[in-house]
Formats: C-alpha cells, sequence, structure tokens
C-alpha cells in the first residue's frame, strides 16, 4: 500500500515551493521585516516608536510585568492623584510581556525589551499576509495569490503601523480585519471560515473599539448572507453565530473585572459591546438552526426583527453609545488638543492641513469600492464582491470621519484590486501587441498602491525632494499628539535628579517622562485624563498668581515649560498674561526655580517651591 502511495505522488509533478502558501508567506514576510528593518536601523534614535501610544504601551507593559494585576488597567502616574483608568486591552500587553519574559532569559532585561518591541510589529506582518494569500489563492489561485502578497507587503512597509517600534493595537487590529474578510469570502462557505471570522471579531472588539462598526457590517453581512441563501447557508451561519457568542462572552470574562460587568463605556469593550454582540450571535445561531428553513419573505421578516430587538436593546442598555464617544470631551480640549491629533482628523480637514497626504490616505480605497460595485453590476462574481464593497466601504466611511480608518480601507482593498489586477494580467498576456491591455494592467498595480498616491501628492504639493524621502511618506500624517521636540534624553536624566514628584508638562511630552522617570505626570494626550489635560491647561492660561494655585492644588512639584510644542504656543497665543506667555518673555514669578540649563529640545524645568510661612 505504501509503494502504491509512492508511485501515485512519483507520477505527479512537484508543486513549485512558491506555489505553496506557506512557503509564499515566509518569503514575503522576511522580504519586507528585512527592508523596514534597514530603513529603521540606518537612522533609529530609539527602539520605540515615534507615537505616544507606542511609548504608553511600553508603560502599561512595564507595569503589568511589574506585578500590577491583570484586571488593574490604571495607571497610577497619569494625570490627578489617584491615576487614570486607561482604556486599553491586556490582550496586547499580554504577547508583548510573554516575549520580553522570554528573551530576558539570553538577554539583560533592557536588551530584551529593545528586542521585543523591535521585533513586534514585523510578526504580525505573516500574521497579516497568511489570511490575504489564502483567500486570494482559494479565489483565482496562485499567480493572484502572488499578487495580493506583494501589495500586502508593499502596504506593510508603507504603514507606520508596521514600523519597527510600533506596539500599540491597531497593528492587531488590523490583522484580525484581514482574518475576517479574508475567511468571509471563502468561496466554498465553509463553516470553520466562519468560527475564525467569528473569533476574530470577538478578539477586535475586546482589543479596541475602533472596530465596532466593521464588526457590526461584518454580522449584517452574514446575516443577509442567511436570508438570501436559507438552508444552503445554515451551517456557517450557526457555526458563526455561535461562535460569535461563546468567544465574545470568553473575551469579555477574562478581560473585564467582575465589579465592571454592570458598567457601560464606549470607548472600550464593556456591557454594552458584550451584550449586543453576545444576543446577535445567539439570535443567528437559534435563526440558523430551525428545523425547518422558513421562506426567504420568512427570513427577511424574522432577521428584521432580530435587528430591531438589538437596536432597542442598544437604546436601553446602551444609549450613550450610540452618539460620538468623544462628545462629552471638554471644548478646551476639543480646540486645544483634539483638532490637533492627526489621525482623529476628517477628511475635510486632512485635504486642509496636509492635502499631499489625501491620496495616500483615501485613493486606493475608494478606486477598490468603485472596482467592487462595477464587479457586481456586471454580475461578475456579485456575492462576492458585494461583501467586498461592504467591508472596504466602511473601512473608507470611517475614514471620512478620522483618518486612522484609511489604514483598514487601504488593507482591505487589496482583496478586490489582486483580482482585477490577476484578470488584466491575463487579459495583457493573452494579447501582448495590446498597448492598452498592457497600459490598463500597470495602471491599476500603480493605483493600488498607497504609497504611489502619497508620494504623488506629496511631489505635486513639495516637489522631488521632499518626495524621495520614503521614511516621511511612511509615517506622515498619524500621531495621536501634534508633533513637538520638547523632552530629551538629557532632559529626562536631570529630571531623574529630583524626588518622584508631580511633573506638569506639555500632553505631548508625558508619555515619554512616564517611562523614563519615576514621576506622576499631570497630562498625557488620552481622554481619560480630562481632569489632568485641563489642570495643565488651566495652569498655562492662568495669571501667574492663579496658576500658582492650580499647582498648589494638583500637588505640581515641577514644571516643565517648552515653548517648541504647538499645544503651548497655542496657549500662548491665546493668553498673553497667562502664565505661559511670562515664561516665554523671561519672566518667572518667584514661586518658580529654573534649575539645569535650556534643553537643545526646548525644556526648562522650574521646581515648583513651598509656600513661604
Amino acid at each position: 500500500m505504501a509503494d502504491r502511495s509512492l508511485s501515485r505522488a512519483a507520477g505527479q509533478p512537484a508543486v513549485p515551493l512558491l506555489s505553496r502558501l506557506l512557503p509564499a508567506v515566509a518569503l514575503y514576510a522576511v522580504i519586507t521585516a528585512a527592508i523596514a528593518l534597514v530603513f529603521f536601523i540606518s537612522d533609529a534614535k530609539d527602539y520605540v516608536g515615534a507615537d505616544n501610544d507606542d511609548v504608553m504601551r511600553l508603560v502599561e507593559v512595564r507595569d503589568f510585568l511589574g506585578g500590577q494585576n491583570w484586571f488593574d488597567l490604571t495607571q497610577y502616574r497619569l494625570g490627578l492623584e489617584g491615576g487614570t483608568l486607561m482604556h486599553w486591552s491586556r490582550l496586547i500587553d499580554l504577547p508583548i510581556a510573554l516575549l520580553i519574559r522570554l528573551f530576558s532569559l539570553f538577554l539583560t532585561p533592557d536588551k530584551a525589551e529593545a528586542v521585543v518591541v523591535t521585533i513586534w510589529p514585523l510578526l504580525l506582518v505573516p500574521l497579516m499576509l497568511l489570511p490575504l494569500g489564502l483567500a486570494v489563492r482559494r479565489l483565482e489561485g496562485v499567480a493572484a495569490m502572488h499578487i495580493a502578497l506583494g501589495l500586502g507587503a508593499l502596504f506593510a512597509l508603507g504603514c507606520v503601523r508596521f514600523k519597527p517600534g510600533s506596539i500599540d493595537h491597531h497593528n492587531v487590529q488590523l490583522m484580525l480585519v484581514m482574518w475576517i474578510a479574508a475567511m468571509l469570502v471563502d468561496p466554498q462557505k465553509r463553516a470553520s471560515s466562519y468560527v475564525v471570522a467569528a473569533v476574530a471579531c470577538a478578539l477586535a472588539l475586546a482589543i479596541g473599539a475602533e472596530t465596532t462598526p466593521f464588526v457590526a457590517v461584518v454580522c449584517v453581512c452574514v446575516a443577509l448572507q442567511w436570508v438570501w441563501h436559507g438552508q444552503a447557508f445554515s451551517r456557517p451561519a450557526r457555526f458563526f453565530g455561535l461562535s460569535l457568542a461563546l468567544s465574545v462572552s470568553a473575551a469579555f470574562f477574562l478581560t473585564i473585572p467582575p465589579r465592571a460587568y454592570a458598567v457601560v463605556t464606549c470607548d472600550n469593550f464593556s456591557l454594552g459591546f458584550y451584550a449586543l454582540s453576545a444576543l446577535g450571535g445567539a439570535a443567528l445561531f437559534l435563526l440558523a438552526s430551525l428545523p425547518s428553513q422558513p421562506g426567504r419573505i420568512v427570513r427577511i421578516a424574522l432577521a428584521g426583527g432580530t435587528g430591531g430587538l438589538l437596536l432597542l436593546t442598544a437604546r436601553i442598555i446602551a444609549p450613550q453609545c450610540l452618539a460620538d464617544p468623544l462628545s462629552t470631551l471638554d471644548p478646551l480640549l476639543v480646540e486645544l488638543w483634539l483638532n490637533g491629533v492627526t489621525e482623529a482628523r476628517s477628511f475635510l480637514a486632512e485635504a486642509r492641513t496636509e492635502p499631499e497626504m489625501v491620496g495616500g490616505f483615501y485613493a486606493v480605497g475608494l478606486f477598490a469600492i468603485v472596482v467592487c460595485l462595477l464587479r457586481s453590476l456586471k454580475r461578475e462574481q456579485t456575492e462576492l464582491h458585494l461583501m467586498l464593497l461592504a467591508l472596504t466601504g466602511v473601512s473608507w466611511g470611517i475614514a471620512l470621519l478620522q483618518v486612522r480608518g484609511a489604514f483598514f480601507s487601504n488593507m482591505l482593498a487589496i482583496l478586490p484590486l489582486s483580482l482585477l489586477i490577476t484578470e488584466l494580467r491575463r487579459t495583457s498576456a493573452a494579447d501582448p501587441k495590446n498597448p492598452s491591455a498592457a497600459f490598463a494592467y500597470i495602471s491599476a498595480v500603480l493605483m493600488s498602491v498607497p504609497v504611489v498616491w502619497a508620494l504623488g501628492g506629496v511631489l505635486a504639493v513639495h516637489g522631488w525632494k521632499q518626495a524621495a524621502d520614503m521614511r516621511a511618506l511612511s509615517s506622515a500624517g498619524l500621531s495621536d499628539g501634534e508633533v513637538g521636540e520638547c523632552g530629551d534624553a538629557a532632559d529626562m536624566a536631570v529630571l531623574n535628579t529630583l524626588p518622584a514628584g508631580v511633573i506638569a508638562a506639555p500632553s505631548n511630552s508625558g508619555a515619554d517622562i512616564l517611562r523614563w522617570t519615576p514621576h506622576r505626570v499631570l497630562t498625557a494626550p488620552y481622554h481619560r485624563n480630562q481632569k489632568g489635560m485641563l489642570t495643565e491647561l488651566y495652569i498655562g492660561l492662568a495669571q501667574p498668581g492663579e496658576a500658582r494655585a492650580f499647582m498648589r492644588g494638583a500637588g505640581v512639584t515641577t514644571l516643565a515649560f517648552c515653548t517648541t510644542d504647538p499645544q503651548t504656543d497655542a496657549l500662548i497665543r491665546r493668553k498673553p498674561d497667562g502664565l505661559y506667555a511670562n515664561l516665554a518673555r523671561g519672566q518667572v514669578p518667584d514661586y518658580l526655580q529654573p534649575f539645569g540649563e535650556q534643553s537643545k529640545s526646548g525644556f526648562r524645568l522650574y521646581r515648583v517651591l513651598p509656600d513661604k510661612n
């Protein structure tokens, strides 16, 4: 029997190594990582990403490794006394912490941290490419798989979220979204694919609320598939619904402390998101499990009624979450902080502020939407392209409100565009003397790469010199605050000579102070630290006598003043007689004592002297 198996294998042509999924994914991932590391190491000043969230994530991981409770997400050194409860998930802290512990077995703790933080986003690249390659290989074969993996590698190289040192949760969310989309376009509609999609949906919700609209659209798409196909789709619908209900329940009880089971928050995973997703999954499971599947009209009525009940549940359990979760932010913070957060800009704000980047953020997603719409109208794989239209469209729509959604739409666009490019390539190869076919193929490839659009935008606005800076292109336009130059290693060294106290500093410097010093800092750019952020703003805006009272009330021991910080500059312009304006003119009140030297980064440090008796 073994001989017959060997003879059959010998009679079959060997499958080329790169025609297989895993070797192909490994090759593209290794090339992507090598190029990313070359660019990173050549000019790296730090192993942590430049985004405040990357620094704050490292602070959170260090606290976790230092013994902070799994359920305790309070950053005790941020904000007013008592600290700030963060809205992030331990599901990101855990793997990074475990890797640091692993590397610490043969490296010093500092080096282990540096290695893990550097390679973490690169480890996610193959996990993002794997579902992409799998989905396109299932749909169009090996050639299409390589086109998709090539576009995926270019996306990762041009995306700041996969840059070495980026340890915020957005890269994990991107990876999970790709798994969801890839499983939903399985041409055979395997139940196992829908199980994977459901688990990925649950993880995406548990990691961050940003993916909630996307997950909601995914659930609607699966429900519509059941409505349309009925009995033929009942098995994958059952598996999706049950898997979603079970996995989102597991995520809830594993990450939410018992005292918060009944608490509804709209900026992270809580009772509201859990109840709706679990109830929706359970309802789909029950509907798809009916012994005799009803006709389409009845299925439409059942699905519509279930959707109505879920909306009613949302109105009862979490009515506040149907609005903008940042709608309660103080108007002063909106003006002086939120409007400066680049990743929270709308399409119109981005067009005004950085018009050269609009193409890089929006053109590829729009191109994919148009392709999906046209191919659906032509009845070319209609259901597939309608699914991709919905998934890419919701991400692109979110990007119109907040530019951070552009990463998701650009990534999801790879799926329909790689299918289009494969078809155009086939047409061009069949008629090599037709220049129009070749032009269409090459144009589609170029139009599918966000960096090409960004390069064109920078070239049109700034000229060749800046367009040649690919490092700037890969990281342009995204941070959680305005970019300042305050707070270098020398500043942190000076702060470390002081006894642990409370620092009033620009919000963009807060995370770095937490990382490098033992001090508590009033502010960092996080909306849950609203009181601490407002206190720092009031200190800068108030006249010197009033500012002293604010600092006394907050227990501030050191003031870190920086005129090069954009928010500080805005405060100076807003209140010419305020404390910051006085300090900028060299007028130092008697309760502040300068120490150290004016740093190259712009910081000027002042001790807050005790009251005179």
